[in-house]
């Protein structure tokens, strides 16, 4: 699993049948201390994430995992959580402002 930040949404009117209803968000991909890393990357969202908020994702067979009532649905990535909070080795994990409301917009 990785962490990233939410940072838009990707609006679709055409898409693979497999993918309907899902939606598609832009994720930046983080390092160990919250700083941005990679490139940004196109994730379906398993858990409802919205605009700012930190998740976990996962990418390749995996990402197709998260969406058991969709067999093999066509995607490279997938967010499959929303992190609330980090308690141990926060600094380390989120930078100097450590964990506190790290799952909120905006945090």
């Amino acid at each position: 699993m990785n962490l990233a930040r939410v940072i838009g949404t990707i609006w679709a009117t055409r898409k693979s049948p497999g993918l309907d209803g899902l939606k598609m968000q832009l994720i930046q991909p983080l390092t160990g201390e919250g700083e941005p890393f990679g490139r940004v990357l196109a994730a379906f969202d398993s858990v409802g994430a919205g605009p700012g908020e930190l998740v976990y994702f996962v990418t390749q067979y995996e990402a197709t995992l998260a969406f058991p009532d969709r067999p093999l649905v066509p995607t490279d990535a997938a967010i499959i959580g929303i992190v609330d909070r980090v308690d141990e080795s926060a600094a380390y994990v989120l930078g100097p402002n450590g964990g506190g409301d790290v799952g909120k917009a905006g945090a």
